[in-house]
C-alpha cells in the first residue's frame, strides 16, 4: 500500500477568491487544491485584504466576507491561521530583498513559520527564494 502525502498549502488571497469566483484561472492547480490529501490553510490577513478590496470596489461579493468565508469552508476543508506575535515579528525579519506590501510579508512569514507552500500567481512571491511556492500561471 502506498502512503498518502499531505501537502500543506497556504492560499494567497487571490487564489482563495479564484477557487470560488473564477476557478478556471487556477488551471491545473485547481485539481491540486481539491485533493483530499491536502491541508488548505488561509491566513487571517486574507480576510483583511478581502475587506479592503470590497471597500475599494476591486471585488464584489453577494454577502459579507465572513459569510462568504463560511460558505467556502463548506466547499473546501480550510484551516485558518491567525496573525500571532511570531508571524507579526517574522514579517519584518524576512531576508532581503522583499517588497513593502505588509499582507505579502504576513503571508510569507506564515508560510515560513508553519512550513507551508504558498500558492500564488504573484510573480514577486514566486521569485522570492526564501519561501516555497506553488505558482499558478
Amino acid at each position: 500500500m502506498g502512503s498518502v502525502v499531505v501537502v500543506k498549502l497556504l492560499l494567497d488571497t487571490h487564489i482563495l477568491i479564484w477557487s470560488q469566483e473564477a476557478p478556471d484561472k487556477l488551471g491545473r492547480v485547481g485539481d491540486v487544491l481539491m485533493d483530499d490529501a491536502n491541508d488548505l490553510v488561509v491566513s487571517s490577513v486574507s480576510i483583511l485584504e478581502m475587506g479592503q478590496m470590497i471597500s475599494t470596489r476591486r471585488i464584489q461579493l453577494k454577502e459579507t466576507v465572513l459569510h462568504w468565508m463560511e460558505a467556502v469552508s463548506h466547499c473546501l476543508p480550510l484551516r485558518f491561521v491567525p496573525i500571532d506575535n511570531a508571524i507579526a515579528a517574522e514579517a519584518y525579519r524576512l531576508p532581503d530583498p522583499f517588497h513593502k506590501d505588509p499582507a505579502d510579508r504576513i503571508l510569507v512569514a506564515t508560510a515560513r513559520l508553519h512550513q507551508l507552500t504558498l500558492v500564488t500567481a504573484d510573480r514577486r512571491l514566486t521569485a522570492y527564494p526564501h519561501v516555497v511556492t506553488l505558482a499558478v500561471i
